[in-house]
């Protein structure tokens, strides 16, 4: 089993589990991890999950060496991602907490995750770019869209590395931690996602994904819809009525 699954709360934890590879994916794992995440999302028992590795990597990217054995990973127009649930748009919120490593596909999977948890000691960037491996699970578009196109561009023409640093400095990592912290830093965040509202805040998270796709008076009317569906679901009406009893001001979500 290359991909371990745990449980905290309404939180589950999928840690990539091949550390004699830096946690390289081949092809079995990629397939393991894309049938994850479906499980997750249709799983109404949780709202957020957590994208790891084990023993102190994320993720070194596609395991080149696998080739060579007949269990590499799958380029293909249609289906999963190479890395796996990289083409995929789930429903709820996914953290990455990177430890170590998170290069080439592995730096591609991190990408595809909402927020990401970085550690002050990680290495990020996209060293393929040293064999000639291109980015093929949306790092050329999500890189740019989340750190804009002149950054993008200096970590994919020049392949160097990264530290957490940087990354938080280029708006790669979202909270910067000490090292050996991303995991409870990240069960942190995801405690605190997990107490608003569910709908309206997936919702407004599908609004900001979906709006790439429009033009600015569909984007407009997406967001409107999918407001809409949140008032008539009765969860605004209730959050009115607890901000009215005096719950959730003063920036204290303790007693949602």
């Amino acid at each position: 089993m290359t991909v371990v699954v745990t449980y905290q709360k309404r939180t589950q934890i999928i840690a990539i589990d091949r550390p004699h590879s830096r946690n390289a994916v081949d092809g079995p794992t990629a397939e393991s991890l894309a049938n994850t995440f479906r499980s997750f999302d249709q799983d109404d028992q949780y709202d957020v999950a957590i994208l790891t590795g084990t023993q102190g990597t994320f993720c070194a990217g596609a395991d080149l060496k696998a080739v060579a054995t007949g269990a590499g990973n799958s380029v293909r127009k249609k289906g999963n991602g190479p890395m796996g649930p990289t083409r995929m748009q789930l429903r709820k919120p996914v953290i990455a907490a990177i430890e170590g490593h998170a290069v080439a596909g592995g730096l591609e999977l991190a990408l595809w995750c909402d927020l990401r948890v970085v550690s002050e000691e990680a290495k990020m960037g996209v060293f393929c770019r040293r064999w000639g491996v291109p980015l093929v699970d949306g790092g050329t578009i999500r890189l740019a869209r989340q750190i804009g196109q002149s950054r993008a561009l200096d970590l994919i023409l020049t392949g160097r590395e990264i530290d957490g640093q940087e990354a938080l400095s280029m708006g790669l990592a979202n909270r910067l931690v000490s090292p050996g912290d991303t995991l409870d830093a990240s069960l942190q965040l995801a405690e605190e996602i997990s107490a608003f509202p569910q709908l309206c805040m997936r919702n407004d998270r599908q609004s900001l994904y979906e709006q790439w796709n429009l033009d600015l008076d569909e984007a407009l009317m997406n967001e409107t819809n999918l407001g809409l569906e949140v008032i008539r679901s009765g969860e605004t009406t209730a959050g009115a009525k607890r901000f009215a009893s005096g719950k959730g001001r003063h920036g204290s979500f303790k007693d949602i």
